[in-house]
């Protein structure tokens, strides 16, 4: 029984190893720029052939990290949302969150911002169809419901406000603007806000 804990624990940690020099690769030279050999040396594994014993290919590996930053993106909503009640305490806690990651975690937000996941995962769903974001499009709605926020669609107010708030992240993830994604959080939202809220 150990043993097999052992076999099934070390299996993980491989996948992990994988997941995670894939999620390098992508963010660092693109989807279509990264082959499996890139993804077994970065990974640190001996063959090809071990890569394959945990994903078929290297849209599986995309797949599978799509799934894992959705899953953990709608998870951190979810605790956002139990923390605030008002909807722009959400929406900060949420733009909170994106600038956070965007200084520790910047493959994850070039994943997310940069890459056209659509090109190479198809059959997934887009980003502003996952979970995470139907959330963000009630927490808007419940603002213009209690009068925080401007009463227009709210598919146009997402757009209006996360134009802002993605625009400043990539110009942050390529080096356009030259000091860390914090340094830009307060300006950023309050732009962002501005443009939304109901005066």
């Amino acid at each position: 029984m150990d043993q097999e804990k052992d076999i099934i624990q070390i299996k993980s940690e491989t996948e992990d190893e994988i997941l995670l020099a894939a999620l390098k690769l992508f963010a660092e030279k693109g989807y279509f720029n990264t082959s499996l050999t890139d993804i077994t040396e970065a990974a640190g594994i001996k063959t090809t052939s071990v890569l394959y014993h945990h994903f078929k290919n290297k849209q599986m590996i995309a797949s599978k990290l799509y799934a894992n930053i959705s899953d953990s993106l709608n998870i951190s909503v979810d605790d956002i949302r139990r923390r605030n009640q008002k909807s722009s305490e959400q929406l900060r806690g949420i733009v909170d969150l994106l600038f956070k990651l965007t200084d520790e975690a910047p493959d994850v937000m070039k994943f997310l911002l940069m890459l056209k996941a659509d090109e190479f995962l198809p059959d997934e769903k887009p980003v502003m169809k996952t979970p995470a974001f139907a959330k963000i499009i009630k927490i808007i709605q419940a603002g213009i419901k209690a009068g925080e926020i401007r009463n227009i669609d709210p598919l146009l107010l997402n757009a209006y406000f996360f134009g802002i708030i993605n625009n400043t992240l990539r110009m942050v993830l390529i080096g356009a603007l030259d000091k860390k994604a914090d340094a830009y959080q307060s300006q950023t939202w309050l732009a962002a806000w501005n443009v939304i809220a109901r005066k």
